[in-house]
């Protein structure tokens, strides 16, 4: 596999703008804390983005 440095990209922006007195979501200092949390919160993404066209398909 070949390491493509463009999709590894840390989201310093979207860290930075973090929500700071938000209950939803809590502020994470720790850089490599919120690089996991990012990563996980888009797999989510991805993971739903796939799979609402077939359901849509069924009915």
């Amino acid at each position: 596999m070949i390491f493509n440095p463009l999709k590894c990209r840390f989201p310093l922006w979207k860290y930075l703008n973090q929500p700071i007195l938000d209950p939803q979501t809590p502020l994470v200092l720790d850089p490599q804390q919120f690089w996991q949390r990012h990563q996980i919160e888009y797999l989510e993404r991805c993971w739903i983005r796939a799979y609402l066209p077939e359901e849509r398909f069924r009915s």
